[in-house]
């Protein structure tokens, strides 16, 4: 009987389920369950407290406490991953998870810097960067 049904019938069908606004795209967030601005679900902020804290990680990330910046990424998971929701808290999360990227690459880029370049990259200067030996150069390892 489904088989002898033509497609614009199947089309009314479909536009008449206030539902089904989106028929074709399963991971609609209309069709899942409720979201929520952070990772604690129901028993998180309000929308209003949320965009409270999320600015505020994100301005204090700028306060060279850049891990900020992760928790705010962290904590307001859910608004990452639907793009379409809490559009006024999205920017500063999205913004944060820029921050903490490039923090992460620059942080990284100077570890490795000095960790594989070490001696041979910074030639003779290499002992006036490096913080082992400041206690040598103070005088404070000879007791005698």
């Amino acid at each position: 009987m489904e088989a002898s049904q033509s497609p614009e019938s199947t089309n009314t069908q479909q536009n008449q389920n206030p539902n089904n606004n989106y028929p074709n795209n399963s991971n609609s967030i209309l069709s899942s369950t409720p979201v929520w601005p952070t990772i604690d679900g129901p028993l998180g902020l309000s929308e209003e407290e949320s965009l409270s804290y999320a600015r505020r990680f994100y301005k204090f990330g700028y306060a060279l406490l850049p891990l900020l910046w992760a928790v705010n990424c962290f904590y307001f998971w859910p608004v990452l991953r639907h793009s379409r929701s809490f559009p006024r808290l999205r920017p500063y999360v999205v913004a944060s998870a820029i921050g903490f990227s490039v923090f992460s690459v620059l942080l990284c880029s100077w570890v490795l810097t000095f960790a594989i370049g070490g001696e041979q990259l910074f030639g003779p200067t290499w002992d006036q960067l490096v913080m082992y030996n400041v206690a040598d150069r103070l005088g404070l390892t000879g007791w005698s």
